[in-house]
């Protein structure tokens, strides 16, 4: 399936299920047990299609701008660390991946003179440009300076990709691919986001070392 095709499908993941109950946390092990089903309904459609626009966004120089809130700030700041240092293979670049909640300096003077709704938006504003790739990441789908920045990002001509959770919220709606998690849980929708930051670095770094191998036997 072609880029434009997975682009268009918007592919959304919608079913419902409870949140964990937390009398069934008592051990560890219930949760490991929960996290390995939800690990288990992740839509890989949706990851393949993700990998594709990074790989594209690095090919044509893009810049991949990530914002999240709380843990998904946390979760951001490790995905942008991956895809531009641990891609980079064989002597080539990895993905250009920057963290917006990383600059505290200027996404608290966003939201101290302004509001906090655009402590996102307001930057991206400033440095989004067509064709660059914006990763908003909220587990509920309803953090509301995400979202601003996810119709900051649509406006501009970006490609806009939402891994949420929680039914998908406003953000699956909003994003052009948007991953739900298939859950109702923070730390299993957050533990299932850090899974697919790792399954991106993954796809990306091979295909970086595959482009580059096939290029080295042209040379030869």
């Amino acid at each position: 399936m072609s880029i434009s095709r997975k682009l268009s499908a918007n592919t959304h993941v919608n079913v419902w299920r409870n949140a964990i109950d937390i009398h069934d946390l008592a051990r560890p092990s219930a949760y490991v047990a929960a996290l390995r089903d939800v690990l288990a309904r992740l839509d890989t459609s949706s990851i393949d299609a993700i990998t594709d626009v990074l790989l594209r966004a690095r090919d044509e120089g893009r810049t991949v701008f990530i914002v999240g809130n709380g843990g998904s700030a946390s979760t951001g700041a490790h995905m942008a660390t991956d895809l531009c240092k641990v891609a980079a293979v064989d002597g080539q670049p990895g993905v250009r991946a920057i963290s917006l909640p990383d600059n505290v300096a200027l996404l608290t003077a966003w939201s101290n003179d302004e509001a906090y709704e655009y402590s996102f938006a307001g930057p991206l504003q400033a440095y989004i440009e067509p064709g660059d790739v914006l990763i908003a990441i909220s587990a509920s789908g309803r953090s509301p300076n995400v979202l601003e920045a996810v119709r900051v990002a649509n406006r501009a001509r970006a490609i806009t990709v939402g891994l949420t959770g929680f039914g998908g919220g406003e953000l699956a709606r909003l994003a052009q691919i948007s991953l739900v998690v298939d859950a109702y849980d923070y730390g299993l929708v957050e533990d299932a986001h850090l899974t697919v930051n790792h399954a991106l670095t993954a796809a990306v770094r091979a295909q970086i070392r595959l482009a580059s191998e096939i290029e080295q036997k042209k040379a030869a």
